[in-house]
């Protein structure tokens, strides 16, 4: 389990303050609503809603709040117009980092990443610079171990998965998001984190002191209120993942 994986784990065991739990919820409501404005607010015809919605829920956003954000995208008040936008870096120690954000200002979203990027021993690159390293994925992580589990993946075309003692990874083509996500779900599998995401293929393997310095550039990142998600591709041993856990 690499990357955008572990990072997601370490994220998830370490829990979030109120604070950022709030701007977590807000920035997935606004995915939603992006979705939904681009593509129509059916998620049975709009596969980016589809996904929206499903990595909202994955993440315990409350029904309630997906509901109302697609009611208000039906009544007559105008919503602000966000782009889609990517910045492409290098972090400490040579870590390739891919940036995906929804903005209503490009000029700002772009002074704020590269002003990120230049604190924490960063640089951003041209567009390509980075995204050749990443490939776009259907991901399903679990909280658990079960070999019933891994044989439903491998039947449905899985192209690869990850284990440990408690935990599955799951890698699909990203098309299959939404026939994979009810597959799980009508077995009553949940997972605990759903998403079309960019994974890394290839890795750079870190220390703890090395990920530590890296973990401070993308969290100060994703704290950005534009910025959507952060792909990398770093990889850490196991043992030194609980290591960060702990501290």
């Amino acid at each position: 389990m690499s990357g955008h994986s572990k990072w997601s784990t370490i994220k998830r065991k370490k829990g979030a303050n109120d604070v950022k739990r709030g701007k977590l919820f807000a920035k997935l409501i606004r995915a939603i609503e992006v979705a939904a404005k681009n593509g129509g607010a059916d998620p049975s015809s709009n596969a980016s809603l589809y996904q929206a919605i499903s990595k909202a829920k994955s993440m315990s956003v409350p029904n309630d709040n997906i509901e109302k954000a697609l009611k208000r995208l039906s009544g007559q008040q105008e919503s602000d117009n966000f782009d889609e936008v990517f910045y492409e870096g290098y972090g400490p120690h040579g870590v390739a980092i891919l940036v995906e954000c929804l903005t209503d200002n490009r000029n700002r979203t772009s002074a704020d990443v590269k002003s990120i990027f230049s604190k924490f021993d960063g640089s951003t690159g041209a567009p390509g610079s980075v995204n050749y390293l990443f490939e776009r994925k259907a991901v399903f992580q679990f909280d658990e171990r079960s070999d019933i589990l891994i044989d439903l993946a491998i039947e449905n075309s899985c192209l690869d998965f990850s284990e440990n003692e408690s935990s599955l990874t799951f890698e699909f083509l990203p098309q299959d998001f939404k026939k994979i996500n009810e597959i799980f779900i009508n077995n009553n599998f949940r997972t605990t984190n759903s998403e079309v995401a960019y994974i890394p293929s290839t890795f750079v393997m870190l220390d703890l002191s090395k990920f530590q310095k890296l973990s401070k550039l993308i969290d100060s990142l994703e704290d950005l209120d534009d910025v959507q998600n952060v792909y990398t591709n770093f990889d850490i041993e196991e043992n030194l993942m609980h290591a960060a856990l702990n501290e």
